[in-house]
């Protein structure tokens, strides 16, 4: 199947487009400078032939998803979404100059850059979870990196709710770093598998290819990758700086039977803290919410299912995300608005207004204030007037 070729850039109102940074399976990548504040911008647009409601619908999620999530100092922001001009619906988000889509197959990373590249990333995923989602798409090219060299996680595009049930949902993975009861549709989704996936994920930072990958060319289309994935026999990494210790920790995230591995992504990231103390490092922060917790339903479905996991409490903060929401949202734009070329006048209420608040005379009204300025106006010009005279009476 041929490439689909990028839509062009949508003109949007405050941004000034800059260049294309990417397309995806379904969406498209612009860098945009933002006038104010001026920063720039990534910005994420469907193309303009999108009427698929599965489309529609990841769409939204990954929007609303963001919103609730992006505070998290490992998860990329979403600054603003809405519907251009042409009608394409669009997020504004955090621009990140790079990924570590291709650098983990071109260099050998250190285990120490791993380790904090995993607990950060564990943060995000444990703080979803809690939130009652899951992301079904960890991978390395899912990892962008900051300005200031932070890893984030991005693209929530196929998220799910952990309290929706399989058989509606809209199954999406990336082959290499699926568990297996995903690859053989058993689950679209759950705590256990985004366990594997980041287990999966580290690995490949480490080895420079995912864990089922084999050197050997011709043997990793999908459907080999998906019987050795099936199979599930863990292989070490390979790289003698890799201790015994963190191997162990992957085999563990990848076993075959889910409720052998990690109990959350929260347990994932203490075992790699454990490996950093091992090894000397300072272990990196867990950056988890407290306050997120998932939504009673999940805890429900959890009892009912056996599903590995914590025992939840409380409510989920923020509205909900609607994951069947498939409709256009935010208001369509049919032009940009242009400034005019018509100066504007002084005002000069809010000036005297500004000096005011600078006197600290906000609780006196307006007229009272004009009417003490005008009275100390006066005095101050009579008093002048009456030394001036004194002054010339004294020469003569």
């Amino acid at each position: 199947m041929a490439k689909r070729l990028p839509s062009p850039p949508p003109v949007l109102a405050g941004l000034s487009y800059v260049r294309p940074l990417g397309s995806g399976g379904f969406a498209d990548v612009f860098l945009y400078e933002q006038d104010m504040p001026r920063r720039e911008v990534a910005v994420k647009v469907l193309p303009r032939d999108v009427r698929d409601g599965d489309l529609l619908r990841m769409f939204n999620a990954e929007a609303d998803v963001l919103a609730r999530l992006s505070a998290h100092p490992s998860i990329v922001t979403v600054y603003q979404a809405g519907i251009s001009a042409d009608g394409r619906p669009y997020i504004v988000m955090e621009y990140c100059p790079s990924s570590l889509a291709r650098r983990y197959r071109l260099e050998r990373m250190p285990v120490a850059e791993v380790l904090l590249i995993g607990v950060k990333l564990a943060s995000a995923i444990e703080s979803a979870h809690r939130a009652g989602l899951v992301h079904r798409d960890i991978k390395p090219s899912n990892i962008l990196i900051t300005s200031y060299g932070a890893p984030v996680l991005a693209d929530f595009g196929i998220s799910s709710s952990l309290t929706r049930t399989a058989d509606d949902e809209v199954t999406a993975m990336s082959v290499p770093w699926s568990a297996p009861e995903v690859i053989d549709e058993r689950s679209g989704g759950s705590v256990a598998s985004e366990v594997w996936s980041l287990g999966a994920t580290v690995y490949s930072l480490l080895a420079g290819r995912s864990p089922f990958e084999r050197s050997e060319r011709g043997q990793n289309v999908r459907e080999q990758l998906r019987r050795r994935i099936l199979r599930a026999a863990y292989t070490p990494t390979g790289r003698p700086d890799v201790p015994g210790s963190l191997e162990a920790v992957l085999s563990r995230a990848m076993s075959r039977h889910p409720d052998a591995r990690y109990a959350s992504a929260g347990a994932f990231a203490e075992a790699l803290r454990a490996v950093q103390l091992e090894l000397g490092l300072a272990p990196t922060s867990l950056e988890v919410a407290a306050e997120l917790r998932v939504a009673p339903a999940w805890a429900e479905r959890a009892a009912a299912t056996g599903e590995p996991g914590w025992a939840p409490t409380g409510a989920a903060v923020g509205a909900p995300v609607d994951f069947a929401d498939a409709a256009p949202r935010g208001p369509a734009r049919s032009h940009v608005a242009q400034p005019g070329t018509r100066r504007r006048a002084a005002q000069p209420a809010l000036i005297a207004r500004t000096r005011d608040d600078e006197l600290g005379d906000e609780a006196a009204p307006a007229p009272a204030r004009r009417v003490w300025l005008w009275t100390a106006v006066g005095v101050t010009v009579a008093a002048i007037a009456a030394a001036v005279g004194l002054a010339i009476g004294g020469v003569i």
